[in-house]
């Protein structure tokens, strides 16, 4: 079989962290041997990476590469994670859970939430909440994976993991490296292109090597080495809708039982995270540092640790948006070269991961067709700005008194989250496109939890009302959801299980 002359011989990776080595792992396990992969990195540029929360699409990735769920978690030291709790986002004394699964079952045609709103306009205050198999286990603080039944409540809760990024780094390297990806150490201060296309032919590094490739992948973080030092791609700034530009990292100890989930604390300029892992507990604090200065948002952060302490506070500042084109000539952005969004919604590895999985979709050969690098470029734009305008959602629906919140509540929103909006409150309809990665439960989960709530809902449900007990149907499906929590173990009990070595056969 004749193979296609202009096939890429080699791909230069510049920069290493979650994004370089997760896309050197995945380019090695899609084309093998057949096109030589570098990565360049130096030890002496530190990651961003300050232990991350992730949403259930990660289970697909490492289950592409082969990697084992067990020895991905040994080797990251990491935990489960069934959603995120946000704690005072929509009022300041507010809580509610956004789960990784699905609203109970629909019954009779109508869609739950239907349900639900017409008992509570007619006096049942059963949080919304309690519907969710994943809020069941995780205030319980228990977990296990879904069953394979889809008519059992146990089947309807998904989850994704919390781990020690470096740790996660390194666990692909190794992966990397078994494949035939060769590592480079050092700094690049050159970057050389050809005269008349303009792409890039090599990089030079500050010891005088010269590293040769056909396509270059730009994951050196928020300085763009190529995509904008060298390329110009420019930089699309959401700041006027996510204010926050600055975040203050401070792992502490472990005081309690590890839960099995994220949770997302507003503050009075921005919000504090707090992900447990096996060995410590990650927390950072995101605010607005025109709201907010530096010492009292480290202050803030201190007073709300759990535990003592592991490390001394260190200040990222960051600006949210996007390169306005990821891709340019024969090189793409990957990771936090591309863009920026808060991980509020915990997707900062998702956007490395889709990024890769669009580009294996329009990996281009040695001619390097506009057309391969104008869809990766839609297609990111798509993805940025949907994620976005979720991440929007839960400022715009707070209801707290600081001048900070007001501000975000006040002001306008993007078209299309607007529309969405509009459908919700007129009528709780929900009109999220079905390739959206936030699907239906998800923004369920923020209109609700902050306090949206239509005084409306299906008439279908008056209509159906005469045939079923809708009453009765809800309580039935909370008590299930109850009960079959506690068929789960204890979320440290499965951890404990996984750090425990094999038994010998």
């Amino acid at each position: 079989m004749q193979t296609n002359p202009q096939m890429l011989r080699s791909i230069v990776i510049v920069g290493g962290g979650s994004a370089g080595w997760m896309t050197a792992a995945a380019l090695a396990n899609a084309v093998g041997t057949t096109v030589a992969i570098t990565l360049i990195e130096s030890d002496a540029i530190g990651t961003v990476g300050v232990g991350e929360a992730t949403i259930p699409p990660i289970q697909s990735f490492n289950a592409r590469l082969g990697i084992a769920e067990a020895d991905f978690l040994r080797a990251t030291r990491g935990s489960y994670k069934l959603g995120i709790e946000f704690v005072g986002w929509g009022a300041a004394t507010s809580r509610y859970f956004h789960p990784f699964g699905s609203y109970g079952a629909d019954f009779d045609r109508v869609s739950l939430h239907h349900w639900w709103l017409r008992e509570r306009l007619r006096g049942d205050a059963t949080p919304f909440d309690d519907f969710a198999m994943c809020w069941a286990l995780a205030r319980e603080n228990r977990f296990g994976a879904p069953v394979d039944n889809p008519r059992d409540v146990r089947s309807t809760h998904g989850y994704a993991y919390h781990f020690d990024a470096g740790l996660y780094a390194k666990f692909l390297r190794r992966y990397a490296e078994d494949r035939g990806v060769r590592r480079e150490e050092g700094r690049i201060n050159q970057v050389q292109r050809d005269g008349q296309t303009g792409h890039i032919t090599h990089v030079t590094l500050d010891d005088g090597r010269a590293i040769a490739g056909d396509f270059f992948v730009d994951c050196s973080g928020f300085a763009g080495l190529l995509i904008e030092r060298e390329l110009n791609a420019g930089f699309e700034s959401w700041a006027h809708w996510l204010p926050c530009d600055s975040a203050v990292a401070m792992p502490c100890t472990n005081t309690g039982p590890i839960t099995p989930y994220t949770r997302s604390t507003a503050h009075a300029a921005g919000w504090q995270w707090r992900i447990p892992l096996q060995h410590r507990q990650g927390n950072g604090h995101v605010y607005c540092s025109q709201a907010m200065g530096d010492d009292e948002a480290q202050a803030v952060l201190r007073s709300n640790l759990d535990g003592e302490a592991l490390a001394d506070p260190r200040v990222i500042r960051f600006t949210a948006g996007r390169r306005r084109h990821a891709w340019v000539g024969n090189c793409v952005a990957i990771g936090l070269s591309s863009g920026f969004l808060e991980p509020l919604e915990s997707t900062s590895l998702h956007l490395i991961q889709s990024a890769i999985e669009r580009l294996l979709l329009v990996l281009p050969d040695r001619n390097h067709d506009p057309l391969n690098a104008q869809e990766y470029n839609r297609a990111s734009q798509a993805e940025y700005e949907r994620i976005r305008d979720f991440i929007i959602l839960h400022y715009h629906a707070n209801t707290r008194p600081e001048p900070f919140w007001q501000q975000c509540a006040s002001t306008p929103v993007p078209d299309e989250l607007a529309y969405k909006i509009r459908h919700w409150m007129a009528a709780a309809r929900l009109v999220s496109p079905q390739d959206e990665l936030f699907r239906n439960p998800s923004w369920l989960a923020v209109y609700l939890g902050q306090g949206m709530v239509p005084d409306t809902y299906d008439t279908m449900a008056d209509i159906r009302a005469g045939t079923v007990d809708p009453a009765a149907q809800l309580r039935r499906l909370r008590g299930l959801m109850q009960a079959a929590a506690q068929t789960f173990p204890a979320h440290d009990a499965v951890l404990a299980r996984l750090a425990a070595p094999e038994p010998v056969a």
